[in-house]
């Protein structure tokens, strides 16, 4: 399951190379019985779930990566020379995980050559829900041990900005659906909670903790790269401001700082949301990292193997195996992997990913704008935005491309349309500007486009996952009321409408899901400057062509499964796949 580079850098002689992202496709082939292996485990462990699913039941993941290889420990290197003996765990050795008078409390014992540590709770992910949550838990009890496991890779808390959006990302269609409206409202508590959060994380993470870029103040661009999907989007933020008490300003366009488009390009109207926030997530993990290094009950460690023990749970990693009654799964797009492994009966709605790319510059002459630009959300996506950075850079942002699999790697053309879109509808002086940085993320969506927060209908697992654009700005809320929850046993109303183990939620009619999802694809159209023959209705027949594609596309969904719009090109691409993931989860419900 590794990358081409990975497996020309060392593999086990005899070995088949299939990348993760072809693997559907060949599926009907798969013996019953065969051992996968990848350079960290999470596509090989993303790789036993979609086997099992097809029907081989002799799947085995392999514990550690072959000698060799390109990719170890995290580390992406050049190739390596080629040593073809496969190697297993390593060897444990018992450790005392948490040394010192009052860690010891933590027992290792040593079962089968291995340690294996009891601790309070294991916390399986490491983005921003992840760590936020095992933050949270230990600031509530501070006799708590927790483990954290997890590395870096391809979530989407790195790939972030991050902007801490309320009314920015309103949209009609969303203001007026009931989940959405319950969406909104956690927006907003969430908002509220920010500074009371980020001065704790930062007081206990004291001089660790680094400037964070931390700021307010956003403007909406309503330029002519768009359609009524803006400007609906516009007047739903004014309607959501005026019910929440969030003030949303009319600005003239001269007077947006650092906004230099093309003339064709240009904003026509443009508001100003003075209470949104902002900050640079990337200095914001390193905040977090500092405080839980700062408290004495947690516990980091790798990525690893969850299953199921006994009445409780076992996390294996290389430095040994931690056991303990309760579980949280924050792992963003890979979570629904990482739960099969658990339980392949547990019916937890499927996450799937949302694929997105940004670049940071660093301008020679633009000046970096002192609050965030954007557009409305549109064309399936967040709309465009540029945050100002700590460092002094541009974090241009983003692309969107729903996914059944997490991806790792930007596309060629995800990168040309964002910097084209950036350029363009932005600032134009960024065409001197260095590329600082490429960023790419896979953002985790719930399979009705709904977070996945709470108890997974298993006695001590919970999930937290599926925030699809919102696990940044949201964290402070869900952590904090998850951990209410693990800990207290009293149901969050916040958390309530999004248990992982529901049916699936749709507030639309199929008829109306059509009409929205082809309304994204005509907006899509138009920000790529595509521009019909004008003879005869060629404008209508596009417009009825995207129809046509979307009834399709919806007529073949199982009943019971309407798909969000913001899916909907997973829908007409994976169609076949994205049936059956969703009839399977109806049917473990139905099962259940």
């Amino acid at each position: 399951m590794r990358q081409e580079r990975e497996f020309t850098g060392g593999h086990v002689p005899g070995a088949t190379y299939i990348e993760l992202g072809s693997l559907t496709a060949q599926v009907a082939g798969a013996p019953d019985r065969a051992v996968v292996a990848c350079g960290h485990r999470e596509r090989a462990m993303t790789a036993a779930s979609l086997l099992e699913r097809a029907g081989p039941t002799g799947i085995a993941v392999l514990d550690g990566v072959p000698r060799g290889s390109a990719v170890e420990d995290g580390d992406v290197g050049g190739p390596a020379p080629v040593n073809a003996t496969p190697r297993g765990p390593r060897p444990r050795t018992v450790r005392q995980v948490w040394p010192g008078t009052r860690r010891e409390a933590c027992e290792a014992t040593r079962t089968g050559g291995e340690s294996v540590a009891d601790v309070d709770v294991v916390v399986v992910g490491a983005g921003v829900l992840g760590r936020s949550v095992a933050y949270a838990l230990a600031c509530a009890e501070p006799e708590l041990r927790i483990v954290l496991s997890g590395r870096r890779g391809p979530g989407a808390s790195r790939a972030a900005g991050a902007m801490l959006g309320v009314l920015g990302e309103v949209t009609a269609a969303g203001l007026r659906t009931r989940h959405g409206g319950l969406r909104l409202n956690m927006a907003v508590e969430a908002a509220a909670r920010w500074p009371a959060w980020r001065e704790g994380v930062r007081e206990r993470a004291g001089a660790a903790a680094p400037a964070d870029g931390y700021g307010a103040g956003t403007y909406v661009l309503l330029n002519t790269v768009s359609g009524p999907l803006d400007e609906s989007a516009v007047e739903a933020m004014r309607t959501a401001g005026a019910r929440h008490g969030l003030p949303v300003e009319e600005s003239a366009v001269p007077d947006v700082p650092a906004y230099r488009p093309l003339d064709n390009d240009r904003a026509l109207r443009a508001v100003f949301l003075p209470r949104e926030r902002f900050l640079d997530a990337r200095r914001w993990l390193r905040s977090l990292d500092a405080a839980l290094r700062a408290l004495p009950n947690v516990h980091r460690t790798g990525t690893g193997r969850l299953r199921a023990h006994g009445s409780g749970y076992e996390l294996a990693t290389r430095e040994g195996a931690f056991r303990a009654g309760r579980v949280v799964v924050a792992a963003g797009a890979w979570s629904s992997a990482l739960l099969e492994r658990v339980d392949p009966e547990l019916p937890v709605l499927p996450v799937v990913a949302a694929e997105g790319s940004a670049v940071a510059l660093r301008p020679s002459a633009a000046p970096v704008p002192p609050v965030v630009l954007r557009t409305p959300n549109r064309a399936y996506a967040c709309g465009l935005h540029a945050v100002p950075q700590a460092d002094g850079t541009w974090y241009l942002g983003a692309s969107a491309a729903p996914a059944l699999l997490p991806g790792d790697a930007p596309t060629a053309g995800a990168l040309h349309f964002l910097l084209g879109a950036g350029l363009g509808q932005l600032h134009h002086g960024l065409t001197g500007a260095r590329i600082d940085r490429v960023h790419h993320g896979n953002r985790p969506v719930g399979l009705d486009g709904h977070p996945l927060l709470g108890n997974a209908g298993r006695p001590g697992l919970w999930v937290a996952t599926g925030t699809h654009r919102d696990g940044l700005h949201a964290s402070p809320l869900i952590a904090q009321e998850l951990a209410g929850e693990i800990l207290r046993g009293e149901p969050s109303p916040w958390l309530a409408p999004w248990r992982p183990n529901r049916q699936p939620i749709s507030d639309w009619t199929t008829a109306e899901a059509v009409e929205e999802a082809a309304a994204h694809h005509a907006a899509l159209a138009a920000e790529s400057r595509m521009r019909p023959p004008l003879t005869g209705d060629w404008p209508g027949l596009l417009a009825g062509a995207y129809r046509q594609l979307m009834e399709q596309t919806y007529a073949g969904m199982p009943d019971g499964y309407v798909l969000p719009p913001e899916l909907a090109p997973l829908g007409y691409e994976h169609g076949p796949a994205l049936a059956k993931l969703a009839q399977r989860h109806l049917d473990r419900l139905a099962a259940g």
